[in-house]
């Protein structure tokens, strides 16, 4: 029988925000085979949105692999930043150093910007973006998130990019509308899986909170479960979103993300050399021991 380091920890956790639960299992020097971490992922399903395996390659390179209920993810911001803050804080050679490069599974070398003693935060590079664009309607978006074609914005494009996940980017013409949304999450998968989606983020500029640029929520229907309350890959998308459409000065900011069945969790994001970084800090919610 395997055991493994096991953690529950949540990310982008702030004031009384819960944050984005992951798993975090240390597989140290060891593998597992696709097979077994996606069984492991489904012992999860309901509990946390994705699990996420960290290994050591021969160079010293820490490696992560996501796996959803459903299939393997190319890549999890928000399981990134809690397995990083936690790896981060509890080794003292890590903690001494500002930038450290990791690998992903799908995504290949991305760097970490160790920010914990001046903000209790940690910054991922998120995947260079990819450029896709969409000819999907209003009206056929509209259809899936089960709102009036009208609720979209008229004043800002709809987009696909991909910066670590296919982001359908869609402006709402107000904060009310946009955190009262709350699509069937089959039909939301059908648009999905017909157009090569993996997740929707909507937005709106419209905000409770002076200090945010923006509002957002993703959906993630392909994954096993319709709504992710704070995410790395699909607000990393949205700053590109900003920067291509002149929203967005390139200065640190920070985006609010949920539906109003909660406390609004908070995503920071900020540009360095021409990349998007996202952050935030995460909490332990869960230590123990996995056996395989």
């Amino acid at each position: 029988m395997k055991k493994f380091m096991y953690k529950k920890i949540n990310a982008f956790t702030s004031r009384l925000s819960q944050g984005n639960p992951a798993v975090f299992i240390d597989l140290v020097l060891d593998t597992l085979s696709n097979d077994e971490m996606l069984h492991i992922a489904k012992e999860h399903q309901g509990f946390v949105s994705e699990v996420v395996f960290a290994n050591r390659e021969k160079t010293g390179l820490i490696k992560l692999t996501y796996f959803s209920s459903e299939c393997e993810v190319n890549f999890c911001g928000h399981g990134t930043i809690a397995t990083m803050y936690e790896i981060i804080k509890n080794d003292n050679v890590l903690m001494g150093l500002k930038e450290i490069e990791i690998n992903t599974n799908k995504k290949g070398k991305l760097k970490v910007y160790n920010e914990i003693i001046n903000e209790d935060a940690i910054y991922i590079t998120a995947p260079d973006p990819v450029m896709y664009g969409t000819e999907l309607t209003r009206k056929e978006i509209a259809q899936a998130l089960m709102i009036e074609t009208n609720q979209i914005s008229k004043d800002f494009p709809i987009d696909v990019i991909d910066a670590g996940l296919k982001t359908l980017i869609v402006p709402i013409t107000s904060f009310n509308t946009e955190v009262t949304i709350y699509p069937d999450i089959h039909n939301l998968k059908l648009l999905c899986e017909n157009n090569d989606i993996d997740i929707i983020l909507i937005f709106s500029l419209e905000n409770k909170n002076v200090n945010v640029i923006a509002h957002t929520r993703v959906f993630a229907p392909k994954f096993g479960y319709l709504e992710d309350p704070a995410t790395g890959s699909g607000n990393s998308a949205f700053g590109y979103y900003l920067i291509k459409n002149k929203m967005w000065d390139n200065n640190l900011k920070k985006i609010e993300q949920g539906g109003d069945d909660r406390v609004f969790n908070e995503i920071k994001l900020k540009v360095v050399n021409g990349k998007i970084l996202f952050g935030g800090k995460a909490t332990i919610k869960i230590s123990g021991t996995y056996f395989l």
